[in-house]
């Protein structure tokens, strides 16, 4: 199963058939990962430990890996919002605005847009397109990130937490934006109180290690080293 699945698990859906097991509703639709069921949390949260294994075992610290890859998860989950256009999912409150989202009614026992007598596809109407935004975001975030590491030379593991604090300010912001199903917790949906707790976390984390020393990667003893004469051309 993959780790990403483990999120679904506690946010159900009204579209996807379930089964009881005790107080918590488990889908067998949510093992089916070619089918969706895939969840941000768990694959990043599981994405850490798998690194952290990978690094231990290849003597690579796990602080300068993780921050390395910050900027290209932003990037990947940014790019990664466009599957919810073509899944007519994740979207705001209905809108006139130019860049609008046509949201059709769907058939979920085929997975397909129900069709008129005419055979065109049913318009649910038209809706503020939050994925969109939430793409938007990931790729400015991906260059803030890259930008204020250059200019404050930020410390070992505080690009990773800025990059939790800027996604999960934003994704915030986008959950209370949402209109589409979800369950919730004090009227707030889930997601929203897991984005509002991830960025406290992220901001304690980020003061707590910007003033360390910066990642590195020392060389190993069978990394290639320069040959002499570049050595010496690049002093003289």
């Amino acid at each position: 199963m993959n780790p990403a699945t483990l999120t679904p698990f506690l946010i159900p859906s009204p579209t996807i058939s379930a089964f009881q097991l005790g107080p918590l509703t488990i889908r067998f639709y949510a093992l089916k990962i070619w089918d969706g069921g895939l969840g941000i949390w768990g694959a990043i949260a599981l994405g850490l430990v798998g690194a952290y294994i990978g690094c231990r075992r290849h003597h690579v610290p796990f602080a300068t890996l993780i921050d390395a890859a910050a900027p290209g998860l932003l990037i990947a989950q940014g790019l990664g919002r466009w599957g919810n256009w073509f899944n007519n999912e994740l979207y705001g409150d209905p809108t006139t605005v130019p860049w609008k989202l046509q949201i059709h009614q769907m058939d979920f026992a085929t997975g397909h847009a129900l069709t008129d007598s005419a055979g065109a596809p049913v318009v649910l109407g038209y809706f503020q397109p939050t994925f969109l935004y939430e793409s938007l975001w990931c790729l400015a975030a991906a260059a803030l990130l890259l930008l204020f590491d250059r200019k404050y030379r930020l410390g070992a593991g505080s690009v990773f937490a800025l990059y939790a604090v800027l996604y999960t300010a934003g994704r915030f912001v986008f959950e209370l934006l949402r209109s589409d199903y979800a369950n919730t917790i004090l009227g707030l949906r889930v997601n929203t109180w897991v984005s509002g707790l991830l960025l406290l976390a992220g901001a304690a984390a980020f003061l707590a290690l910007r003033s360390r020393d910066r990642s590195h990667v020392r060389p190993g003893p069978n990394d290639a080293q320069p040959p002499a004469s570049s050595m010496k051309g690049s002093a003289e």
